[in-house]
């Protein structure tokens, strides 16, 4: 259902791609279609049919991220391979924001049941929810995959662009994540993050993003490091929970504050109203704002 809160997408298009594109030339793109930006939010789809797990890569991601290797997806891999959907309505010039400066600030994903490496999957992304933010304006990337007409996963990303203008009023606290974990809490683990793990991550996952890979890029975009990708922090969070999810369920994060490299974090994490259902946050092993909070429930 639309948000009656929010404008509603001007102009209906689709893009059909027979393949998954890389995202390097997709980030070379993004740098010379940014100027010019604004707008209204237009109606755009962006559709593959028939992805297939590269069983090889899935190996991969399961060992840089923490999962155990077997044949069910991780649902952070879903994300995976719907991101160049997404990257792709992004660096249209019909996207009202520039991809240079976005700052990805939640994810929500619903795994509606476990999926196979062996299962083909039709994936589709559109852009939705422009609004208004404290801080500038707000935009969901939404992404769903299906095996044939059934619906297995659902993932919403939402960008904050700083500065940036949108109709409406900005609801405070709207966008809050609230969960319970005292801020003394002693870490389930400690976690040791070297330096290389944003090029590990970037090489796993296709996500070339140059701040991960490059001090001087990262150094360009106001961080004084390299920092790991958001996702991998979600995904090596949600690893450390994998024996205890159910089948179904919906895991929601807010990233509050990079992840720079090299760093040793802590893992926090309690139940919240039931065995199948988490509270839990990355936070500096010596203290400080936290990285990352989110909540896990069953649907």
């Amino acid at each position: 259902m639309a948000d009656e809160r929010t404008p509603r997408a001007t102009r209906s298009d689709a893009t059909v791609l027979d393949h998954a594109p890389a995202l390097g030339p997709l980030y070379a793109r993004a740098l010379l279609t940014a100027p010019g930006r604004g707008g209204e939010l237009t109606e755009h789809e962006v559709t593959q049919h028939g992805a297939r797990i590269d069983r090889e890569r899935l190996t991969a991601y399961d060992r840089v991220c923490g999962f155990g290797v077997r044949d069910e997806l991780p649902a952070t891999y879903l994300h995976v391979l719907a991101f160049p959907l997404q990257m792709v309505l992004m660096v249209d010039r019909s996207f009202p924001f520039a991809l240079p400066g976005l700052v990805h600030v939640r994810n929500r994903i619903v795994q509606h049941r476990p999926v196979r490496a062996d299962e083909v999957l039709d994936l589709r992304a559109t852009a939705r929810n422009l609004r208004p933010h404290a801080k500038g304006a707000q935009v969901d990337l939404v992404a769903e995959a299906r095996v044939g007409d059934e619906l297995v996963w659902e993932g919403v990303s939402t960008y904050l662009a700083k500065g940036a203008e949108a109709p409406g009023q900005a609801l405070s606290g709207h966008d809050e994540l609230e969960v319970s974990l005292p801020d003394d809490a002693s870490p389930a683990a400690v976690w040791r993050v070297p330096k290389d793990m944003g090029r590990r991550y970037a090489g796993v996952s296709g996500d070339v993003n140059p701040m991960h890979l490059n001090p001087l890029a990262a150094k360009a975009s106001g961080f004084p490091r390299m920092l790991v990708h958001g996702m991998w922090t979600k995904a090596r969070a949600l690893a450390a929970l994998e024996p205890r999810l159910p089948e179904a369920y919906a895991v929601d994060v807010a990233f509050s504050r990079p992840l720079l490299l090299p760093a040793t974090v802590g893992f926090v994490a309690s139940t919240a109203g039931g065995p199948d259902e988490w509270d839990f946050a990355v936070r500096p092993a010596k203290g400080g704002r936290e990285h990352l909070r989110g909540r896990v429930i069953s649907v």
